[in-house]
């Protein structure tokens, strides 16, 4: 057994990255580099049926998104290879025929099934869930080479496990009922049991398996609803492990130093969207302005917004102005659309709740206001509060006409800020759309 740790993460191909093993993958991934191990990807691609090249490449791709690399795996290569189970099968019938040979195993047909002993203790120490016993006469005669050739999960997991030099195998809790299985093939064969630890089930905020009902399973899903990859990496490392006291926004590298598997709790992890949406929102505001527009210009271009009217400094500077608003990058592009285009504005907004009494007191302050030498936010506001004082109008009602002209929402970011953004021309334009402003103005 090698001293380096050696970890793996071996999905099936028979479907996207779900949740749960992004989950699994991370955890792996977080123990190897705070060790200074090795993160292996094996393919367990023995499902014939199920199993497909595309669904291996959304699986890399998505591990890829979230930043978990590996050192070993069908496309990195290693000592340890093929990395696929379905290039591994002589293996897999050399150790059968062996276990055959020594009255271990017996032939029904094609397939291969162990001969399970009686009165054996079977026990590990879980790294989370602690001491676990088990006796051999509660399980049944195990299936290790199927009719068709192939071996069975709990089978080849162990000759794979040994073979690859796996020191930790770290994978969820689902499994600690075929831990059992696994060590009477360890002790058959005469091999030494990696350690084991089994993480946390993730269930809903309704206490059930997580699951489709409680909404996005799958990583490309969070991916297509503007989570950052950072955030969905710090969300789903708090899933079952805790980086201390008031610490629950960090970096990958901070996640790195801090990890141990023994702070992995046993307690079930409740995927609360709320707390995603929390994480993502603070990983965003550290951004710096042009990597969050890269994040956000997609959704702007989804939405059928002129992205290309506009200079990268102008669509930067809108995110900022934003302040933060908006928990996804999908979000904040909804919520800035009026940088972009005063047509979402005019879909929003049509000026008729402002009577013309009313009216006649906007075009007198906004023309004011539009023939300031300063068009700057402070200016504007300080101006526009002393107006209000010596008016007797209330700043509420000169601010949110303004506020709804220009963006068309009842809440924004400062409007004088928005206002300045816009710049005096495009801010004259749209209160003239409305009747705001006078032919003065």
């Amino acid at each position: 057994m090698t001293d380096t740790v050696r970890v793996r993460f071996a999905p099936s191909p028979t479907g996207a990255l779900h949740i749960g093993g992004g989950h699994t993958a991370l955890f792996n991934w977080l123990w190897a580099r705070h060790t200074g191990g090795r993160f292996i990807l094996r393919i367990e691609d023995t499902d014939r049926e199920r199993s497909t090249k595309e669904f291996e490449e959304t699986i890399m791709s998505g591990l890829r998104w979230l930043g978990l690399d590996w050192d070993e795996g069908p496309d990195a290569g290693g000592d340890y290879g093929p990395y696929r189970q379905s290039e591994r099968l002589p293996l897999y019938h050399k150790y059968a025929d062996q276990l055959v040979e020594e009255g271990k195993a017996y032939r029904e047909g094609d397939a291969v099934i162990f001969k399970n002993p009686e009165g054996v203790k079977l026990a590990f120490d879980d790294v989370v869930y602690g001491h676990i016993e088990v006796m051999s006469e509660t399980l049944k005669d195990t299936v290790l080479i199927k009719s068709d050739g192939m071996p069975t999960y709990n089978y080849a997991v162990v000759i794979d496990d040994h073979c690859m030099g796996i020191t930790h195998v770290i994978r969820g809790e689902d499994h600690i009922s075929n831990t059992p299985k696994q060590l009477l093939i360890y002790d058959a064969l005469g091999w030494d049991y990696p350690a084991f630890g089994h993480l946390p089930m993730i269930l809903g905020k309704d206490k059930k398996k997580l699951s489709k009902r409680h909404g996005a399973t799958s990583v490309y899903e969070f991916r297509d609803m503007g989570y950052m990859p950072d955030s969905v990496f710090n969300f789903l490392a708090l899933l079952g492990w805790s980086a201390g006291e008031n610490n629950e926004i960090f970096s990958r590298d901070e996640a790195v130093a801090l990890f141990e598997l023994s702070r992995v709790t046993k307690r079930p992890a409740v995927f609360d969207m709320e707390k995603l949406n929390f994480i993502n929102q603070e990983h965003m505001k550290r951004l710096d302005p042009y990597t969050r527009l890269e994040l956000v210009e997609p959704f702007w271009r989804e939405m059928g917004l002129p992205v290309d009217d506009h200079s990268r400094e102008y669509l930067a500077q809108s995110l900022v102005v934003l302040c933060g608003r908006g928990q996804t990058a999908k979000e904040a592009a909804g919520y800035s659309d009026y940088f972009l285009s005063f047509e979402t504005v005019k879909a929003r907004y049509d000026g008729s709740d402002v009577d013309e009494a009313k009216r006649e007191i906007l075009r007198k302050f906004y023309g004011e206001l539009l023939a300031l030498p300063e068009w700057k936010a402070h200016p504007l506001e300080e101006f526009a509060r002393t107006w209000s004082k010596e008016h007797s109008v209330k700043m509420k009602d000169i601010a949110m006409p303004l506020r709804m002209a220009l963006t068309g929402m009842k809440v924004s970011p400062g409007v004088f800020e928005v206002a300045e953004h816009l710049g005096r021309d495009e801010s004259r334009k749209r209160l003239a759309h409305f009747g705001f402003v006078g032919s003065e103005g």
